[in-house]
């Protein structure tokens, strides 16, 4: 292998360094030397850029006796750089994992960690080279018809083009076609403990129009689970209503729109619209509805609410947002169409109260569910987007033109009638502060990723890391050009691996602080508030440590 770079080691290094700085969410030794890799590649490649860029604007180089003392002085002070970094690592996380109330590491592998990058930056080497080769190739072969320069430039553009069709059209699709049959052979899986619903009024029973197998695993496990009336009126000691949660899954039927208008059908069927509350709910990639926030809303409105979900995906949330992006937002926009377009001819003292509510990718595509041109002349009541995507329209464009002074993790928009966002700690709007005719609230934490991230981080830091910053940050986060960027887009692929609270895994209780403020709670007391909070919060703690089939927060960052 020819000798590596001297600047490119030197960059590299700093890189490498850099990456073993706190984000957002804790890392394990694996995916610290992957990334710390990744960004030694990166710096490195850097470095061989500019020394190829100093030949060819042909700039007087060092005499060779200044260039040996100057690469072992900078050789010697990278190394320090590293050690020094490598010995802080396990502090640096520590500062993480305890605004996280995590058991602290005592060490964070340094030699594991190094032995990972190692692996992962030779591998990247070896890639780039073979680009190098084959980029050489073709521009020889070019250089016999036409002049150097445009063969050199045609032989990269080439070699640029050869690589990406082969990564996309037969690397990734494959690897997308393998994951697509897992995900829905795993989908179409009929869990033995879970047994189809007796009650007629049940999605997936024998009167149902929906069929139990066809339901998937995740509409199964969303129409079966949650409290009943029973549980719901032991607990409150006031009359209560079973629930009615209606589900349809991509195998429904052939189309969005058909399998939207065999959901109406079903909400009709059970009476759906006959409750107080009608919530349209557009799950994960995978289908997956967050318990912590139906279950919820189904305790502070006594039961008496109804809520739907149609299927668009087996991948998970950031596959489908990478291979079916248009997927979820036909399958929300259509199925808000039906529900709403039979809700708009009901008396209007006689229908229920219509939201809608989504997580992560979910809150993305219900976003785009609702035209306001469309509803302007009959709203809807209000939403409930948690953990919306840093890509979703309407949440990106309320938090770039939020008030001057508020903080981007948790923004004021004017005078917050319309939008509020809220964290662990409730909103900074005050609680009796008028709404309008609409209520609209984001539910998000400081430390989630996939909402913060932002392609720009990569040369300016991002806005939330400005004072004050959000009590789940850690206080030693600090922004570097590039290797941020690449950080926080390691932190969104784990951001599910959080204790409940924290990154993308949202809490029952706070979820009750933001319906509570949709839709406009009263008849709970603050004492009646706490102890659901905690009655919820400890069985969603419960549930997300349990490890068998028959557990509701299985598929969680689907």
């Amino acid at each position: 292998m020819q000798s590596l770079s001297g600047v490119g080691l030197v960059l590299g290094a700093l890189f490498f360094a850099a990456a073993l700085t706190p984000t957002l969410i804790p890392r394990s030794y694996l995916t610290q030397g992957a990334l710390a890799g990744g960004c030694f590649a990166i710096g490195y490649g850097a470095g061989v850029l500019w020394r190829w860029l100093w030949h060819y604007l042909e700039l007087p180089e060092p005499s060779s006796r200044l260039r040996s003392v100057t690469n072992a002085f900078l050789a010697v002070a990278c190394l320090v750089v590293v050690i020094v970094y490598l010995w802080r690592a396990a502090e640096w996380q520590n500062s993480i994992r305890a605004v996280m109330n995590m058991e602290p590491v005592e060490t964070a592998h340094p030699l594991k960690t190094c032995a990972i990058a190692l692996m992962t930056f030779f591998a990247l080497l070896i890639l780039a080279r073979l680009f190098a080769l084959v980029t050489h190739f073709l521009s020889t072969q070019i250089r016999r018809v036409i002049p150097r320069k445009i063969a050199n430039v045609l032989g990269v553009l080439i070699a640029t083009l050869l690589f990406w069709s082969i990564a996309s059209n037969f690397l990734i699709r494959t690897a997308f076609r393998a994951l697509d049959s897992s995900f829905r052979e795993w989908d179409a899986l009929i869990e033995p403990e879970r047994a189809q619903p007796t009650a007629p009024g049940k999605t997936g029973s024998t009167a149902s129009l929906v069929r139990w197998k066809e339901l998937g695993r995740t509409g199964r496990r969303f129409v079966a689970s949650g409290p009943t009336a029973a549980q719901i009126g032991a607990f409150t000691g006031r009359p209560a209503h079973d629930p009615v949660r209606v589900y349809v899954g991509l195998r429904g039927a052939d189309t969005p729109r058909a399998r939207a208008r065999l959901a109406l059908e079903e909400l009709k069927r059970q009476g759906g619209f006959a409750r107080s509350t009608l919530i349209v709910i557009t799950p994960t990639g995978t289908g997956w509805i967050d318990p912590a926030a139906m279950d919820s809303v189904e305790y502070l409105l006594d039961g008496d609410v109804a809520s739907v979900a149609v299927q668009y995906s087996y991948l998970n949330s950031p596959l489908s947002l990478l291979f079916q992006p248009e997927y979820g937002a036909e399958a929300a926009r259509v199925l808000f169409a039906e529900i709403y377009g039979y809700w708009t001819t009901l008396p209007r003292d006689a229908r229920p109260k219509l939201y809608l509510h989504g997580l992560s990718l979910g809150a993305k595509n219900s976003e785009q569910s609702a035209e306001l041109f469309e509803t302007i002349g009959d709203p809807i009541t209000g939403a409930l987007w948690s953990g919306p995507p840093f890509a979703s329209r309407i949440w990106r464009w309320v938090t770039e033109n939020r008030n001057p002074g508020s903080p981007a993790w948790l923004p004021q928009f004017r005078d917050g009638r319309f939008v509020r966002f809220m964290n662990q700690n409730g909103s900074t709007v005050p609680a009796d502060a008028p709404w309008g005719a609409m209520r609209v609230v984001y539910l998000q934490y400081a430390s989630d990723a996939i909402v913060l991230f932002d392609y720009r981080d990569a040369y300016r830091p991002p806005a939330w890391m400005n004072a004050p910053r959000g009590p789940d940050v850690s206080p030693q986060l600090r922004w570097y050009p590039v290797v941020t960027m690449l950080q926080l887009a390691l932190d969104m692929a784990v951001a599910n691996g959080t204790p409940m609270g924290f990154g993308h895994v949202y809490a029952p209780e706070h979820y009750i602080d933001a319906w509570v403020a949709v839709a406009d709670i009263h008849h709970w007391s603050p004492d009646a508030l706490a102890r659901l909070k905690d009655h919820l919060g400890r069985a969603a703690r419960k549930a997300s440590a349990n490890t068998g089939h028959d557990n509701s927060y299985d598929d969680r960052g689907g």
